[in-house]
């Protein structure tokens, strides 16, 4: 298998799809839709729909979870765009261009990222061809993942725990619901749709939750020592805004250990489907080698 086609081959066709469900008009409200574009359609990792998709395809589906897909993608953005706002964590820059508050002004930014988040229940529920029951089961771990007790939730933890030191368990907590939650249910999502039984939702829950911490762990260290220019971002934010994170606590060449390890935790989970996971080993694999 060569990986980075077949990384590309869905990467772009996640682009083929949000672009498809992204809704822009040319009436009173245009300007929304600007900022909303902006953000969603910049470019991107694609890291979730991405996930959603080859946890669907390991077992037997294929494209009817792309509507779930671009949903969590959408889910994203709408985090990211909120995440630089003045109030959050005030950055300039995401992606290598100026972040959506600075060029759309901050009400519009905010606006765009509460548009972003309820088109994504739109394009699920509009496009979604699957049984009644399903598309239930899978927006209700969509809505868990970005709500008080997912992602929202981690963010809530990260700002109190900003010019504090926290210890091990809390910097946990808040990764597993911050970064960890949207990834899970990509990986739970697509398992689902793909006719997974629920012992298979479980092993690919356990299987995305070592992902997330070790995608959290990577970030930490790009922090450090990552190259602003493929980054997209200045380097040194965490420390600026006097953040515990798993370089902080650990020291830089422990979180590369504790990265590696995640990595290889997600990686035996999923061994036991063999060739069929192959993707998923590489993508892991990725994840701890990727340089943004």
């Amino acid at each position: 298998m060569d990986f980075l086609f077949e990384f590309e081959k869905k990467i772009n066709l996640t682009e083929q799809y949000l672009s498809k469900y992204f809704m822009e008009n040319d009436n009173h409200q245009k300007a929304i839709y600007e900022a909303m574009k902006y953000s969603l359609l910049s470019g991107g990792k694609r890291i979730r729909p991405v996930l959603t998709l080859s946890c669907c395809e390991l077992f037997g589906g294929g494209e009817e979870v792309m509507p779930f897909a671009c949903a969590l993608e959408m889910i994203h953005a709408y985090s990211l765009i909120h995440d630089d706002l003045p109030c959050m964590d005030n950055d300039d820059l995401r992606r290598g261009k100026p972040t959506n508050h600075v060029v759309y002004g901050e009400a519009m930014a905010l606006l765009a990222g509460d548009g972003l988040l309820t088109r994504a229940f739109e394009v699920a529920l509009t496009n979604s061809e699957l049984l009644p029951n399903i598309t239930v089961d899978a927006l209700k771990l969509l809505s868990a993942a970005a709500g008080t007790e997912g992602m929202i939730g981690g963010q809530v933890i990260d700002m109190e725990s900003e010019e504090k030191d926290i210890d091990s368990v809390t910097l946990m907590t808040m990764h597993l619901h911050k970064t960890g939650a949207l990834i899970m249910a990509a990986a739970k999502i697509g398992a689902l749709i793909g006719g997974a039984t629920k012992e298979d939702i479980l092993k690919m829950e356990s299987f995305s939750r070592y992902l997330g911490i070790a995608f959290q762990i990577k970030d930490d260290i790009l922090d450090v020592e990552g190259n602003e220019e493929l980054l997209g971002k200045p380097v040194g934010s965490d420390k600026i805004n006097h953040k515990t994170t798993f370089v902080t606590l650990y020291g830089i060449e422990q979180a590369k250990k504790m990265l590696e390890d995640y990595t290889l935790k997600a990686i035996e989970v999923i061994s036991e489907y063999g060739e069929k996971a192959d993707f998923l080993k590489e993508f892991s694999n990725y994840l701890l080698s990727r340089d943004r």
